[in-house]
């Protein structure tokens, strides 16, 4: 699944984006991320500073979804499957950034999301239809 640069841009600059994750037994957990961005058309890069349930179910359960928090500019879900990165280049890149928004920031790790659905959340008639 391809995100548009509507998409992208707006995953980029707001400020926050809701992730939402579930344990191994369904229980779901849903945490505003601060720190957020594409990487490319596929990819959005999320820095795992404060998460403690959210990263337990990424580690046992590698599916997520997010959505932007301001949804009337960027109207979508985007769910797929999670890649964690606690050393290497993506995590010393989510470091750097985090360090450069709040120097006293210790991220524990990169979570890559490769988004392979994306659904609508605009009111209507269409909420909740799968973008093709």
């Amino acid at each position: 699944m391809v995100l548009t640069q509507e998409m992208m841009d707006a995953i980029e600059k707001n400020n926050i984006v809701w992730l939402a994750t579930a344990s191994t037994d369904d229980v779901p957990n849903v945490v505003p991320i601060g720190l957020a961005r594409p990487l490319d058309s596929g990819t959005v890069l999320l820095v795992a500073n404060f998460m403690n349930k959210t990263f337990k179910n990424l580690k046992s359960n590698p599916k997520a979804s997010i959505a932007v928090g301001n949804v009337s500019e960027c109207p979508y879900q985007f769910k797929g499957d999670v890649e964690i990165y606690e050393s290497g280049k993506y995590f010393d890149d989510a470091v750097q950034w985090a360090k450069s928004v709040m120097a006293q920031l210790n991220p524990k790790a990169a979570v890559l999301l490769k988004v392979n659905e994306i659904y609508s959340v605009q009111p209507g008639p269409d909420a909740g239809k799968k973008i093709e």
